[in-house]
């Protein structure tokens, strides 16, 4: 898809529709005037109010160059900030694409051009990639009306189109079955990626990483046919940052999961190839930042592995030694994403990164504390939540900060091992991320559990079902704003 300013008056915009975003209970610009009588008639009948999702679309309007003129839902006006304009803006495309729209334009009287675009893109998406023959029709071109020209309409247009199609790189990883979306075959996409976007990238094999002592890793890895890989890509500003901090992004990359020797019950479980979800916003993040150029080092570490049912595969019980020396009982061995994690975070700081932040489709027991609306977050460090909390905010993802007192370490006390993978029934986010947490030391980290913002079971007005590439615009804004 194409996407461009425009600078002229909206009303000799030549384009299949223009759009704009009207408020609940907010007059109609001067602008529209001849079509006030029509939205008069809208607001009386309860058809269009202005409230969010709301679409009205009026045909070959008077005085306008474009075919149709469709006003958008944009909520309370109290409440309308970037976020709200992102999702009527691709809540609007969705809508409009299937009514044979090719080109809109988007008349942007207030607002953020970037969440503009972001939105575009992302309500373009469409999850078909397999289908013979799909009845999508896809948005080509879109364009952001401007009164006049100015570089940073020209910059927020063109932040908008990387961070969307970063986010959308992410979304397409995800949402590729398991048989063609191995362990390996990530590693494959993510050199190419890096290869094109000018990063460098290094991919420890089986035979490496039981050199180094990943043996928490590894004992994930076992029960499956498809070798494990641990995904490295590397930022480096061009002139040597003035700052000694180096910021990992670690994600986590289970490509397929069935739950292991505890299995997963069946009903679902075709959903598990999204368990990869973490990995994909980092590879989807690096992406980004390549083109946009933070001042500081960013590198990514994506642990990724098959969780299998096999004779080779690990059993509960089983007692594993980590990359940092640690012992760990294997009690459940659908625990395993915090397995796979610790050794890439040990590995992170030996690389020389003293910040980190990694994402993953942890636990359910996130899903029954926040739904499917919060990311849950949880740090040994203030400061950095801080900047991840700030980072989230302006791109519109959800968060919420969890608790990690002291007495929720109890839960992981082992007599055979210095630790176990699991802590019980009640608790499991935070007792998950405490596992995390003993392995960072003093480190400054954070890690957030997307199991429950990663994935749509069903389709919404503004994305479709499948991958959501939470996180990809969070790690960015977080890198950028160092």
């Amino acid at each position: 898809m194409e996407s461009r300013l425009v600078y002229q008056p909206f009303d000799r915009v030549e384009a299949d529709a223009v759009a704009i975003v009207l408020c609940e209970e907010e007059p109609a610009p001067a602008e529209l005037k001849f079509a006030s009588p029509w939205l008069e008639d809208l607001r009386a009948s309860g058809e269009f109010v202005g409230k969010s999702d709301e679409l009205a679309v009026l045909h070959q309007p008077q005085g306008l160059a474009a075919k149709r003129l469709a006003v958008v839902g944009g909520g309370k006006r109290v409440s309308y900030d970037s976020a709200v304009l992102r999702k009527a803006v691709s809540s609007a495309v969705r809508k409009l694409k299937q009514k044979g729209v090719k080109t809109l334009a988007w008349w942007l009287a207030s607002g953020d051009p970037e969440a503009a675009v972001e939105g575009a893109y992302l309500g373009n998406f469409e999850p078909d990639r397999y289908k013979t023959s799909s009845d999508a029709k896809p948005l080509e071109a879109f364009y952001v009306v401007a009164a006049a020209n100015g570089a940073a309409l020209e910059q927020a247009v063109e932040r908008g189109r990387i961070l969307a199609e970063s986010q959308n790189f992410t979304r397409e990883l995800v949402n590729e079955p398991a048989n063609r979306m191995t362990p390996m075959r990530l590693a494959e996409r993510a050199r190419a990626m890096a290869a094109e976007s000018g990063l460098e990238c290094e991919v420890l094999d089986q035979d490496r990483m039981r050199q180094l002592g990943m043996g928490s890793l590894l004992g994930v890895a076992q029960g499956s046919a498809e070798p494990p890989a641990l995904i490295i890509v590397r930022y480096q500003p061009a002139t040597p940052s003035k700052s000694a901090d180096h910021l990992a992004l670690v994600g986590k990359g289970v490509t397929f999961d069935t739950g292991g020797v505890s299995i997963k019950p069946a009903e679902g479980m075709e959903k598990m190839k999204y368990d990869m979800a973490g990995g994909a916003a980092v590879l989807g993040a690096m992406r980004a930042l390549a083109q946009l150029k933070p001042s500081i080092p960013v590198t990514a570490l994506v642990p990724a592995v098959e969780n299998m049912v096999g004779g080779r595969a690990q059993r509960p019980g089983d007692i594993v030694t980590s990359l940092s020396g640690k012992t760990i009982e294997v009690l459940n061995t659908d625990a395993e994403g915090r397995l796979i994690l610790v050794d890439a975070l040990t590995y992170a700081q030996r690389l020389g990164c003293t910040h980190l932040v990694d994402a993953a489709t942890l636990t359910g027991a996130i899903v029954v504390a926040l739904g499917h609306v919060n990311v849950g977050a949880f740090t040994n460090n203030e400061e950095l939540l801080g900047r991840v909390m700030a980072s989230a905010k302006a791109e519109g993802e959800k968060m919420w900060h969890m608790p990690l007192d002291d007495e929720y370490k109890d839960l992981l006390k082992s007599p055979f091992a210095d630790l176990g993978n699991i802590g019980g029934r009640w608790g499991g986010a935070v007792s998950a991320a405490w596992f995390l947490r003993e392995f960072v030391g003093e480190t400054p980290w954070v890690h957030l559990d997307i199991a429950g913002t990663a994935w749509l079971d069903e389709s919404k007005p503004h994305m479709a079902k499948g991958s959501t590439g939470v996180c990809v615009r969070t790690f960015t804004k977080l890198a950028m704003g160092w």
